[in-house]
């Protein structure tokens, strides 16, 4: 599920490009190009227009600058694009140059005596000096830049997942930039586009002097420099083996021990990662004790609650290994999952920070503690009542538990670096609307890849927009009927009365309330992790 904000502004969505029916048209007289690139500049610095913007919000800066030129509509496409680039500058040129990505198209060598050979990434320059290519990847290259010379974004995009940039200057024909948009997007990476001057698969040229000129950029910027989610990942995966929690696990007796086995076990880290964003994103001076340990902090509390829902759904295998309360018997996890809660106060207690942040994580803390367990306390007094619930009830859970994870997560890191009470607001609303749009898709995912369900409770909010849909239409003998159908019956009868595209629509909902809350986020470098973050899981 994508929204249309989240762009990278250097190519065009199929959809925006079909409903204009505009041509992709590049000026070829420098002075033109120069002209619109000075004024798309001027008018982002006077809106200060932050990113990302969306389709409709470049539209209109582009119409302004040709206004303001004079000139009609045969280059709005062109004028996107740069009004896109204006507003990446500041975090491309915040950018160290070894965190980033010159992309260059295979079409400008010269197809008549090109002696490079083509391996799985792309094009490998023999530096035969035939073109310009080899001069443009030994600038960059000097400079500390990764180079690519392939079509498309695919790997570009591979290389942004697995950390190694953090912001990508493309060149590329107008009909591939617009292509380019989807994959782009959804990596959330900074990206300033520079059209080639023309179309064509061969021999075309782009503005050295102009790539030139963006490729040297470089301005320290702290507050915008985008952070690498994906090395963050890594490192909050390093807390989390046994050598580095010895610092805060002694293991001095077997329930100490059983707690520290629990946390280097699997998972995906996915709210300490949150954390450390959001420490990272706020603090101007990040210290690497108080991040590793609000990761450990979080990840104590999350793996409490792991160790009692197994307990409570009965549940054999966790991370494809045997619960503790099938290896150690349910006293014993009770305890352990008691113990982790334990830790996590007393770690949070001697955090070495301001007595003013360390009372309002624990205020957030506690306050978080409580909501969960009254959230997982109504899901449990449902008792498989699943078909009775309304759709509001589910909502509410989903908000008190999911939600409420990925609230505290952000908040604790927000407040030990030291965001204002605006930011932690718009966080908080965003976190709700978050835990929502993720249980609903958690649902769809279920109902779609499991085409023999054994359980009703796998996908809840299915069965209460079904419920709701009978309701609604006066059915109450259809109604009354619910209850007694095994999984397989009622998943046939959701697919019937393709309640999952109800379902859909309600995902498309709260994704899209999820990108306006982070728009309100003043914050840049936690705004673009967060969509980055978006991105990935819809």
């Amino acid at each position: 599920m994508q929204k249309n904000a989240p762009s990278s502004d250097w190519a065009l969505t199929d959809k925006d490009m079909i409903k204009t029916q505009r041509l992709l048209k590049v000026p070829q007289e420098v002075k033109l190009r120069n002209q619109l690139r000075h004024e798309s500049r001027l008018l982002v610095e006077h809106k200060k227009v932050l990113p990302p913007a969306d389709f409709d919000r470049l539209e209109e800066l582009a119409m302004e600058v040709l206004q303001r030129l004079g000139m009609d509509e045969e280059y709005l496409d062109f004028t996107i694009v740069l009004c896109g680039n204006e507003i990446w500058r500041e975090v491309i040129a915040a950018t160290p140059f070894d965190r980033r990505l010159l992309l260059l198209p295979q079409c400008l060598k010269n197809s008549q005596n090109c002696q490079a050979e083509m391996d799985s990434l792309g094009l490998i320059c023999a530096g035969c000096k035939g073109c310009q290519i080899d001069s443009v990847l030994t600038k960059a290259e000097a400079l500390g830049y990764t180079t690519l010379v392939a079509e498309g974004t695919t790997v570009a995009v591979g290389l942004v997942a697995e950390g190694a940039i953090d912001a990508v200057i493309g060149v590329s024909c107008m009909p591939v930039l617009q292509r380019s948009f989807g994959p782009v997007s959804r990596a959330a990476v900074p990206v300033m586009g520079l059209p080639l001057l023309y179309n064509g698969c061969e021999n075309t040229n782009v503005d050295y002097g102009w790539l030139f000129e963006e490729m040297y950029q470089l301005r320290q910027n702290p507050e915008v420099q985008p952070l690498s989610v994906s090395l963050l990942k890594d490192q909050v995966q390093d807390y989390f083996t046994e050598f580095t929690l010895q610092d805060f696990f002694h293991a001095y007796n077997e329930t100490e021990k059983l707690a520290k086995r629990m946390l280097v076990m699997g998972g995906q880290r996915i709210r300490p990662l949150l954390t450390v964003l959001a420490y990272r994103s706020y603090s101007n001076d990040p210290r690497d004790e108080v991040q590793a340990a609000l990761a450990i902090i979080i990840e104590c509390f999350h793996k409490a609650s792991l160790i009692h829902d197994d307990i409570e759904d009965d549940d054999d295998y966790r991370y494809e290994q045997e619960t503790l309360h099938k290896t150690h018997g349910i006293p014993v996890a009770i305890n352990v999952g008691d113990y982790l809660i334990g830790k996590g106060y007393q770690l949070l207690a001697n955090l070495p920070v301001e007595a003013k942040m360390l009372a309002e994580s624990l205020r957030v803390v506690s306050n978080s503690h409580l909501s969960l367990a009254t959230g997982q306390g109504a899901d449990l007094l449902l008792d498989g009542r699943f078909v009775s619930v309304s759709v509001d009830q589910l909502l509410q859970i989903f908000t008190q538990k999911t939600g409420e994870a990925v609230k505290v997560a952000l908040l604790l890191g927000a407040i030990n670096g030291g965001a204002g009470a605006d930011e932690l607001k718009t966080l908080s609303t965003f976190a709700d609307w978050f835990g929502i749009a993720y249980q609903i898709r958690d649902d769809l995912n279920e109902f779609r890849e499991n085409q023999q369900p054994e359980h009703v409770h796998h996908f809840p909010f299915l069965l209460a927009l079904l419920r709701e849909k009978f309701e609604e239409n006066g059915e109450a003998d259809q109604l009354s009927g619910l209850s007694g159908m095994d999984a397989v019956a009622l998943h046939q009868l959701i697919r019937e009365e393709q309640v999952d595209l109800h379902a859909d629509a309600f995902l498309k909902l709260y994704v899209d309330k999820c990108y306006r809350e982070l728009d309100q986020l003043q914050n840049l470098k936690l705004k673009l992790s967060l969509y980055g973050v978006m991105g990935k899981i819809f």
